[in-house]
């Protein structure tokens, strides 16, 4: 018996050291409000990032693991997983006073024109882009929302008038069906990017997630797959047909088979959409010759405003808002700047009032119509072990107005060739939300970048519900509420 329970005992012991998955959320200590984008470190060049809501995970910790949170404006705090627990996963940060008086002697407030100045003049010293490595994880989330859809088949050389009817009525259903659904659509990976001494880059990807809802998976390309199916059900499904939209031909052997063998295709991505979704997010938190950061601390296209000092990890940080000073200056934000280093720990971006990005109209050519009408995101920096500051964490937010109107000629693969026409109008918005974690930036030899071989193709898994389990033994971003509780149907 006394075995059994000194066993027993053992266990018990023993049980803080297992590893585990912890989530808590931090909270401002007064106003009770979650605190976003703040650091945890589990070491000093490892953590993850809080969610918007204030959330975050932590993978494969004890009891006794000790974290730092540090976060912009509020004091360091120091907590281990059991005082984590309980508090019933919730961490209070107490906010840093910023009294100008106490920092400065003279009653003059520093110069945000020569601060941003000192900026550029350091970027060298602080910042470093060619033969690193950066070991991340990948998160985009898309929102489709369509105000205007129509189909319809206006003549046929060979189907009967009754016919006609039934296709443009099970168009109109589908047309109905798809602008009364909203579509949410998330892809997650993990891999490592590797970047050379002239900035090309190679990707190795880890693991990859696809979470979206097959009966409404809805890009302009699926929308017009869906209403071409209706369509070749009411011909003959023992033809191929040629489909055409003016005077280019987009397929050459198109059949109802072709339709159905689409779902069957390996769940595979394109490793250069991989690479080139991940190096354009890292080229926008970067400072090289005309690129969006560099432009941002250049006096002749903004104008800077001296806001406020704030903390973080213990140093002085100034608070300077910056507004478009030229006609090509798009951005209105604040760009946060390290006291003694002079290095850009932080930068909040978005179109300033009356601004837009790329745009296209040839709706009258064409029938096509695009305007980028939102962008904005942050960027978070941290030190390396060389003492050089390396994103820590991007985010980047798209919204576009789509309008596409072209008639689809559909020609049987036959001796008689008939014909069906077919309109296909299109109209709404997408917005686009890319998020990067860098958990490790690495300095590396050239040789490791020549040697290292690039897979085409990497397989995901599709999930129709959010499933934790399959990143529990990585650093990730904790999803938002809308994810956790996202139900999809095959």
């Amino acid at each position: 018996m006394k075995l059994i329970f000194t066993y027993f005992l053992l266990f018990l012991s023993s049980v803080s050291v297992f590893s585990q998955t912890v989530t808590a959320q931090l909270i401002d200590k007064a106003t009770q409000k979650p605190i976003p984008f703040a650091a945890i470190k589990t070491a000093e060049f490892s953590g993850v990032i809080s969610n918007e809501e204030g959330f975050f995970t932590l993978n494969d910790i004890h009891d006794d693991t000790q974290i730092t949170v540090l976060c912009l404006g509020y004091k360091n705090k120091t907590i281990s997983i059991e005082d984590i627990k309980n508090q019933k996963f919730v961490v209070a940060l107490e906010e840093s006073l910023n009294e100008l008086s106490t920092v400065f002697i003279s009653n003059k407030k520093p110069n945000a024109d020569s601060i941003i100045a000192k900026a550029r003049q350091h970027l060298l010293d602080n910042y470093e882009n060619k033969l690193y490595k950066h070991s991340f994880f990948s998160r985009e989330t898309a929102y489709i929302d369509f105000d205007r859809l129509d189909f319809e088949v206006e003549k046929s050389s060979h189907v009967k008038k009754n016919q006609l009817e039934s296709t443009n009525k099970s168009l109109d259903s589908l047309s109905k069906a798809i602008v009364n659904s909203y579509t949410i659509h998330f892809k997650d990976f993990k891999g490592t990017l590797f970047i050379d001494d002239s900035l090309k880059t190679k990707l190795i990807v880890q693991k990859a997630t696809e979470l979206l809802d097959q009966k409404n998976n809805l890009s302009i390309e699926e929308v017009q797959s869906r209403a071409q199916g209706v369509i070749l059900k009411y011909l003959d499904t023992t033809l191929t047909y040629k489909l055409k939209t003016g005077l280019f031909k987009i397929e050459d052997s198109l059949s109802l088979k072709d339709e159905a063998s689409k779902e069957k295709q390996k769940q595979e991505y394109q490793i250069k959409n991989l690479k080139g979704q991940t190096s354009n997010l890292l080229k926008r938190a970067q400072f090289y010759d005309n690129s969006m950061l560099s432009k941002l601390l250049d006096a002749d296209l903004y104008e800077y405003s001296f806001q406020d000092i704030s903390y973080f990890n213990d140093e002085l940080i100034y608070i300077i808002q910056y507004k478009p000073r030229r006609s090509k200056s798009k951005y209105v934000g604040t760009i946060f700047i390290v006291d003694e280093s002079f290095a850009v720990t932080k930068v909040d971006f978005e179109f300033a009032d009356g601004k837009r990005g790329e745009k296209l109209n040839l709706k009258l050519l064409f029938g096509v119509k695009y305007i980028e009408n939102m962008r904005k995101g942050t960027i978070i920096f941290q030190k390396d072990t060389l003492n050089k500051y390396q994103p820590q964490y991007i985010k980047f937010e798209e919204g576009r107005y789509f309008y596409v109107s072209r008639p689809l000629k559909f020609i049987e693969n036959s001796t008689e060739k008939n014909k069906t026409n077919f309109e296909f109008t299109i109209e709404g918005s997408v917005i686009t939300k890319q998020e990067l974690l860098l958990n490790q930036s690495t300095k590396i030899a050239l040789d490791v970048f020549d040697n290292l071989t690039e897979q085409k193709t990497v397989p995901y898994v599709k999930l129709h519900e959010y499933d934790a389990s399959i990143w529990k033994q990585d650093q990730t971003l904790e999803p938002l509420t809308e994810m956790k509780e996202f139900k999809g149907e095959e």
